[in-house]
């Protein structure tokens, strides 16, 4: 049983790679030009180009003049803006700069571009990582600001590519600057907005992003897999498996939302940690008991804590308020998508095997193996982040 572990899971990586790479791009559009920021996070920046060079997992100032060239050449090569189907140069880079805030380092890129004329598209194009299958789970979140209008669109997997065309009336609701677009965005921030009439494609590719998202966020979690599979495999009725995922499903759900609108914003620190806790605290459970009772309720606890890592990605995005819901629901939907199909797959699996004679030392095996694995990311998560 511990092979069907390593089947269903992908461990084989480095305890110390970099697990997920997430870039916010923000798009001002006006009648005078198109803005664009992009922010990309200390530990890709140093994937891609370098940089590093007392090797402190960090970039000094020093380091990072260095490599600057280098880096907005590679995303001048990867990431495309086009204003009526046509490419446009980044001739007119404003500012490249190294970012810290409280332990989060962040290089953000300033670019302005053309103004989008009247009935012409824009797209946006973004191939980092495009090749790269190590990090193949790059997310690039946008958030567009047009008039009084904002929309968002997750990049991700294979699918790099936003489009929109506003409409006559959209068009002639844009402001005259970005500075005048940013003071009416945050002075109407509070208030309820209208219902944006915005492209019906663009509304599809929006939450259709986030549920891709939702999808590729869960399979390159391989430690909320992980603790999902150790839940599992331990014997149990087919009611106390609904009621035991029916829990993580609510509690997970409930912090991912509350984070989210930040309502609660616990540390990284602390969270992950507390994620890799909960697979060895499971697979002890497995290890030590010979029947699982009340397990839901020590999945509830512990599905809050997965529900702040789940939201790790969205916390930092700018979501409007017309789409928060749709959004997150969308995300959330994507997660379950993938535990659904996998406790589909693997239920039949497990009951076959608890009919074997050695269904009790498979269980065993396979909780060591889950409790070896939580163990070097605990001790990785909190000694070496």
């Amino acid at each position: 049983m511990s092979a069907l572990l390593f089947v269903f899971f992908p461990f084989v990586r480095q305890v110390d790679a970099h697990a997920y790479s997430a870039s916010y791009t923000t798009l001002n559009l006006t009648k005078s030009s198109t803005e664009m920021a992009y922010s990309l996070d200390e530990l890709s920046v140093i994937e891609l180009v370098g940089g590093d060079i007392n090797e402190n997992g960090m970039l000094e100032e020093e380091e990072f003049a260095a490599v600057k060239d280098q880096l907005l050449s590679l995303l001048q090569q990867n990431i495309t803006m086009k204003i009526g189907n046509v490419p446009e140069d980044w001739t007119h880079v404003e500012s490249i700069n190294l970012t810290r805030q409280g332990d989060e380092t962040k290089v953000v890129i300033k670019i302005s571009f053309p103004p989008v004329p009247p009935s012409q598209p824009i797209s946006l194009t973004d191939q980092l990582y495009i090749n790269n299958t190590a990090t193949a789970n790059y997310v690039d979140l946008l958030t567009i600001n047009y008039g009084k209008q904002k929309s968002t669109s997750a990049l991700s997997g294979k699918s790099r590519v936003w489009a929109m065309q506003m409409t006559d009336d959209e068009y002639a609701d844009l402001h005259q600057d970005a500075e005048s677009l940013q003071l009416n965005s945050d002075s109407e921030q509070a208030a309820e907005q209208p219902n944006a009439v915005t492209e019906q494609s663009n509304t599809h590719s929006g939450w259709f992003s986030f549920f891709k998202l939702g999808i590729q966020h869960i399979l390159s979690g391989y430690d909320h897999l992980l603790f999902l599979f150790s839940l599992l495999i331990a014997r149990q009725t087919f009611k106390q498996y609904a009621t035991m995922i029916t829990a993580f499903t609510i509690a997970h759900s409930i912090t991912l939302t509350l984070t989210v609108l930040g309502w609660i914003d616990v540390p990284a620190e602390l969270v992950e940690p507390a994620i890799a806790l909960s697979i060895c605290f499971v697979a002890i459970d497995n290890m030590v008991r010979d029947r699982v009772n009340y397990r839901w309720v020590l999945t509830f606890l512990f599905g809050l804590v997965h529900g702040m890592g789940f939201a790790d990605i969205l916390k930092e995005m700018d979501i409007p308020r017309n789409e928060l819901a749709v959004n997150l629901i969308s995300f959330n939907l994507g997660i379950e998508t993938v535990q659904v199909i996998m406790i589909a797959v693997l239920l039949p699996l497990l009951a076959l095997l608890h009919r074997w004679k050695y269904a009790k030392r498979a269980v065993y095996v396979s909780s060591s193996v889950a409790l070896v694995l939580g163990g070097v990311w605990l001790v990785q998560r909190i000694w070496f982040n």
